[in-house]
Order: C-alpha cells, then sequence, then structure tokens
C-alpha cells in the first residue's frame, strides 16, 4: 500500500486576500478556480484555499502547524515578502547552507521557506 500527501486545504474569512499574498510571494506554477476554491499548483502539491464564514479571521495557534515549502530561491521568496509586508517568525538564515525563513500569511499561518544545499539535497538522497 502507498500513500502520498499531494494537497493542503486553508479556510479562510478573506479567499481574495490570501490567494493574492501566496500568487505574490510564492507564485505558483498554475492556478484556477474550481468552485469556490482557489487552486494554487506548486510542481504536483496542490494548496487549496476555501473561503468559509465559520474560522477564524486568523489563526487560533499558527504554530501548531508549519507549511514547508522548498524554493529555488529563498532570498527573491524573502524580498517578495519584505516588499507587501509580511511578518517574519524566524527571518531568512543560513544553517550549514541551507537557507530557513518562517513568516505569517494574513490569516497568520506560519509558512516556513527552505532552500536546500547540494551537500543536504545529496544527504537527504541516501
Amino acid at each position: 500500500m502507498s500513500t502520498q500527501v499531494t494537497s493542503v486545504l486553508i479556510g479562510t474569512r478573506d479567499v481574495d486576500r490570501l490567494h493574492s499574498w501566496y500568487a505574490a510571494v510564492l507564485p505558483p506554477r498554475r492556478e484556477e478556480q474550481m468552485q469556490q476554491y482557489r487552486v494554487l499548483d506548486y510542481r504536483g502539491f496542490w494548496l487549496f484555499l476555501d473561503p468559509r464564514d465559520d474560522v477564524r479571521a486568523t489563526a487560533a495557534d499558527p504554530h501548531r502547524f508549519l507549511l514547508n515549502i522548498e524554493v529555488d530561491d529563498a532570498e527573491a521568496v524573502a524580498q517578495r515578502a519584505d516588499h507587501i509586508g509580511t511578518t517574519w517568525v524566524s527571518p531568512l538564515e543560513d544553517r550549514d547552507g541551507s537557507l530557513f525563513g518562517t513568516m505569517q500569511d494574513p490569516d497568520g499561518n506560519a509558512i516556513q521557506i527552505i532552500q536546500l544545499s547540494e551537500a543536504a539535497k545529496k544527504e537527504m538522497a541516501g
């Protein structure tokens, strides 16, 4: 039996604001609207943004869950985030050649960007 995680759904009171942030800071490969959902494709991993009125405007416990997003250019992502006034939980930092930074989307969800070094990629590949 094989299992694969392929998507995450984020409920939000302001789907347009959240979509605009993700599209600006972490541009998807493609995006579309399916029924009420805004759907962003990150190389086969799907981020569904679901407009809801039964969730809080901001995440009640934003660090309970951390969405890790591997990027090719963490510094460019950080610059786009800074340009639109994103709040950083942990600014971009070098950890043994890999870059990590944790920011909050407009709903307060914690989003960690990661740019792995070649050495880290080789180590993970086994």
